[in-house]
């Protein structure tokens, strides 16, 4: 589905309240295929972890990061802080490092 453990296991941190972190999970994943450009770029860990970092663990911000990303994806990495050269280092702080094997 998602991709990414380290990604998945911030979802259901973030959003623990019964059934939020499925549906966000879902959103995520249709996501691309939605928003009908630069799909294999709106697939990346990097992109949709920088919608989760947003968010912040609140539906309504997730949403407004979801809308921001259809609008122009750079735009949801420069406001997540993961649009510059040590994005990697920042997307491990949010993340956790890489998982085993992916």
């Amino acid at each position: 589905m998602i991709g990414s453990t380290r990604l998945e296991r911030r979802i259901r941190r973030d959003f623990p309240e019964p059934g939020a972190a499925p549906e966000v999970l879902r959103i995520l994943d249709a996501f691309p295929d939605a928003v009908g450009y630069d799909t294999r770029q709106l697939r990346s860990e990097r992109i949709r972890a920088a919608i989760i970092v947003l968010a912040e663990g609140d539906i309504d911000k997730f949403r407004q990061a979801i809308e921001l990303a259809k609008m122009d994806w750079r735009d949801v990495l420069v406001a997540a802080g993961l649009a510059d050269a040590d994005w990697l280092i920042r997307l491990d702080a949010e993340l956790g490092p890489d998982d085993p094997g992916s």
